[in-house]
């Protein structure tokens, strides 16, 4: 009798443990799917009211992003940036010298929400911004797709390899020149979680990259990256094809990659453009 009340008792138990963990992870899949946004692009007050040679592009919705071109008479390549989470243009002037110097024109932009863009920031209208920024650069600026170099840090490194997923062709026909990722996650979930524990992911850059075919890439990340460990950058080099580089940055956290590198980060680009096919 105590053994059947034991057993019935540990099948309780067993129950209540199982419905509570399940009602844990549909409240953590309900709040990944549908609010974290809000974590991912935290949109803060613009760092600048306006900026020499600022464009406004429509968006298919009919809001407009704000963008910047600046471009370098001697250049072959135009970079597309795309930034992190916690920036703007008006935080950009320096690494678009520091890009210009290197021998690039520079096309970048703010997602909507950000810096004087209209809108909100989510994570579909940064696919769809930074595919807006794409058909400018093509269609109204006339650069050829094999003269783009794709630029994406930290969070910009989502919108920078959906671009490439979508923009590069088994055959390599119309494809862009190729990407650059800095300090970027392999998925935005598993930058706090390991593993993968749900059904889908948001900025899923491993991927995407896996999907990227015959296109040169280059991958920087600091080894004592504290927000996106660096593990994300060996994991998402590792998963790309050939053409790539790794550019591991000993010492450097998330946000001091450059710095810490020194002339080592400038040159390492300028020598992987030329290793561009």
């Amino acid at each position: 009798m105590n053994i059947k009340r034991l057993h019935s008792h540990w099948k309780y138990v067993t129950y209540r443990v199982a419905r509570l963990l399940l009602i844990s992870y549909l409240t953590v899949a309900v709040y990944a799917y549908g609010f974290s946004d809000r974590s991912i692009l935290p949109a803060g007050p613009s760092t600048y009211e306006t900026l020499p040679s600022l464009l406004q592009i429509p968006t298919p919705n009919g809001q407009t992003i704000a963008a910047l071109y600046k471009p370098n008479s001697s250049a072959t390549y135009t970079l597309l940036m795309s930034h992190g989470n916690g920036e703007d243009l008006g935080d950009l002037q320096s690494q678009i010298d520091d890009f210009k110097a290197m021998g690039l024109s520079v096309f970048a932009y703010d997602y909507r929400g950000y810096g004087q863009s209209q809108g909100s920031a989510s994570v579909a209208n940064v696919y769809e911004d930074s595919e807006t920024a794409y058909q400018y650069l093509i269609q109204t600026l006339k650069i050829a797709p094999n003269r783009i170099v794709l630029y994406g840090r930290s969070v910009g490194g989502g919108p920078s390899t959906a671009l490439a997923a979508r923009h590069t062709s088994v055959s390599g026909e119309q494809s862009i020149a190729g990407t650059i990722l800095e300090s970027t996650f392999i998925s935005t979930f598993r930058v706090t979680i390991p593993i993968q524990i749900l059904p889908y992911e948001k900025f899923p850059n491993q991927e995407n990259i896996r999907q990227t075919h015959r296109l040169s890439t280059l991958i920087i990340h600091g080894t004592n990256d504290r927000v996106i460990p660096y593990w994300h950058g060996q994991t998402l080099y590792a998963t790309a094809q050939e053409p790539k580089q790794l550019l591991t940055v000993e010492g450097a956290d998330h946000n001091d990659v450059s710095s810490v590198a020194g002339m080592n980060y400038s040159q390492s680009i300028i020598q992987w453009l030329k290793t561009i096919p």
